[in-house]
């Protein structure tokens, strides 16, 4: 009976040897685990998103910055529009202030021939063609400072129009 129970002994410490092996092995992979779990956790660099949801974020976006842009280009076209008023009223009064600046070297120049007032009353003393004269040149410079009278009304008007077309366009 001995051998039975001798075959069965060996069989267990053979057995207890096996276990002692596995659960040191498994103890080496338990205690490595932490370390497993930091090694095989993946981070996220970079999302990868589907392409519907991509484009909704798309057109959320341009939803939301379309009236921004048309906000700041409608403020960019009227100051230009009031830089363009501005530009077109110094010009027309440069070319009015250049009609009275020829207009006074004019007079200055008959008045210089003339001598003056001295000059009227001798041109008048000479007769009625040089006092017609006088009058058809001063008829000739009052008809271009009218001219240049009306010219600069009719900008006015044209400004005062586009003004309030632009009033009533931005209501």
């Amino acid at each position: 009976m001995a051998n039975p129970l001798a075959d069965c002994v060996s069989s267990l410490r053979s057995s207890n040897h096996l276990l002692a092996n596995s659960i040191s092995i498994l103890d080496s992979g338990v205690n490595d685990f932490p370390r497993l779990a930091k090694v095989l956790q993946t981070t996220k660099h970079f999302e990868l998103l589907p392409s519907s949801a991509l484009s909704a974020a798309q057109s959320r976006l341009l939803s939301s910055l379309t009236p921004e842009f048309n906000t700041l280009l409608s403020r960019v076209e009227t100051h230009l529009d009031r830089l363009e008023r501005r530009e077109q009223a110094l010009i027309a009064r440069c070319e009015l202030l250049e009609g009275r600046l020829s207009m006074n070297g004019e007079d200055s120049e008959a008045m210089g021939r003339g001598g003056g007032a001295m000059g009227r009353r001798s041109l008048a003393g000479e007769g009625d063609g040089s006092r017609e004269a006088l009058r058809l040149k001063q008829a000739r410079a009052k008809k271009e400072r009218l001219g240049y009278a009306v010219e600069r009304l009719s900008l006015q008007a044209q400004q005062r129009e586009r003004q309030l077309r632009k009033s009533v366009a931005a209501q």
